[in-house]
Order: C-alpha cells, then structure tokens, then sequence
C-alpha cells in the first residue's frame, strides 16, 4: 500500500535517495539561517528589540542544517547539488515572496514593511515546515537514526511558528492588520503553487533514482495535484489565520544545541 510512511521509508532505505533528500533539506535550512542572520543586522531601529529573536531563528536553521549534513555523515554520505527545480526557498523568492537576497547582501536599513513581509513569509513557511516535521515525527519520531533530529526539529519549528503568530499580532495592534492580511494572502496562495511545483520535482528526481514504475509516478504527481487544488480552494486559510499561540515568547532565548550532532 503507498502511503506517506512507506514512500519515505523507500527513500530512507537508499542510499542516493536519502543523500538528495538530505541535501535538499541542509541546502533550504541553511539559505534560511543566512537570511534571517541579515534580517537580524539589518532591522530599523523601530524594531532593534526582535534583532535576538531573528538571530535565534536564524541559528536555529543553521543548526538543523548541519543536523541533516550530520545525518549524510553518519552514512559516510556526502551532499549533492540540490537541482534547482527542488530549491524552494529560491523559487519562493522568485516569485516575489519575503526578502530578496539582492536587498538582504546590501547595508540599507529594513523598513518596518520590510518587517511585516518578513513576517507573514516566515509565517506562511512555518506552517508547512511545521506540518512537514510533525508528519515525520509521527511516523519516525522513535527511528534508531533520523529520530532524535526529526522531534528536535519539529519542536523548534512549532517555536518558529508560534513566534510569527506572536509578533505579527503585535503588529496587528500596532495598526499594521490590513497590511499583514494582504502581506499572508499573497504568500500563502503563492507558496502552495511553488509547494507544488517542487513536490513535483522531487518526486521526479526520487522516481528516477528508486527506478519508480510509470504506475506509481502517475499516482504520486496525481496526489500532488490533488494537495494543490484542496488547498487552492480553501486549504490555504490556514496559513493566513492568526491566533495567539499557548507558548509566548517561544525564541526568547538562545538556541538550543544539537547535542550528538556535529
């Protein structure tokens, strides 16, 4: 029976697939702890108080990047070129989505709009991210090897989230509410095509590698589609409803190491 556990089992289980699924997600983790350590440098100073927040956010990725590149290691596995049809966070960009890297590698100060689209970006991606890991913790939460990485993973990204709810509804009273809604939208109906796409691709790559029959690909890229259109239709208000969150002040803090993890 094809189903998400036994699909991610089968790219577990070889050695090639799991370096690219490995890579794809060290590559993603680290672009994201390199943006949010410019967010850090660059906040106006309007907003210098959330600067440790972003920098936790930020070392916060960089760890799960290395928690995956551990992971490859271990196998005496080393990281491949991520394709670029599975970079999402790029994709993402290129559709206009959060900050640009071109205004990110510059010296000029964030507006506090800046602000709000890093936010509600963040928000957005969060949300998957969140759902992504809670999927594999539940289903290899008690694995012997990718276990421990998968449920600390999972609670930092369920920090992550709750930070966004947290600080876009301080916004939100602060008189920023019709700019965030507008800000969510966007993002949220443009990071599921760009989810989409690059399910696609990966599944591609994966399909290729694993020697997937014509069969089985059709009923892959046919449960993607059919992701899409749910969340085309409604699923996407998820990610654009803001509540506040039961943990407060979820990245006030320093980061929390990776013991075990190199």
């Amino acid at each position: 029976m094809l189903s998400a556990k036994s699909l991610f089992q089968e790219i577990l289980d070889n050695d090639e697939s799991f370096r690219l699924f490995c890579s794809i997600a060290a590559s993603g983790e680290a672009q994201g702890g390199w943006e949010n350590g410019r967010i850090a440098a660059l906040l106006p100073d309007e907003c210098r108080a959330l600067a440790p927040k972003v920098a936790r956010h930020g070392a916060d990725e960089d760890k799960h990047g290395r928690i995956f590149r551990a992971l490859l290691k271990k196998r005496g596995l080393r990281p491949v070129d991520v394709p670029h049809d599975t970079d999402y966070t790029m994709l993402l960009e290129r559709q206009g989505i959060g900050l640009g890297h071109a205004q990110l590698r510059g010296e000029e100060p964030l507006t506090q709009r800046d602000v709000v689209v890093y936010l509600a970006h963040s928000r957005v991606t969060e949300q998957r991210a969140c759902e992504q890991m809670r999927l594999l913790r539940r289903h290899f939460g008690s694995h012997a090897d990718l276990g421990r990485a998968v449920r600390m993973i999972s609670a930092d990204e369920d920090n992550h989230l709750a930070y966004c709810h947290e600080e876009l509804l301080r916004l939100a009273r602060a008189g920023h509410g019709p700019a965030i809604q507008r800000v969510l939208r966007r993002s949220a109906l443009a990071e599921i095509r760009v989810y989409r796409d690059v399910s696609l691709a990966v599944m591609a790559h994966m399909g290729r590698i694993l020697g997937w029959p014509s069969s089985k690909a059709a009923v892959l890229v046919a449960g993607i589609h059919a992701v899409y259109a749910y969340e085309r239709l409604a699923g996407w208000r998820r990610m654009v409803t803001l509540a506040m969150p039961e943990r407060r002040d979820a990245l006030g803090g320093p980061a929390v190491a990776a013991p075990g993890f190199a």
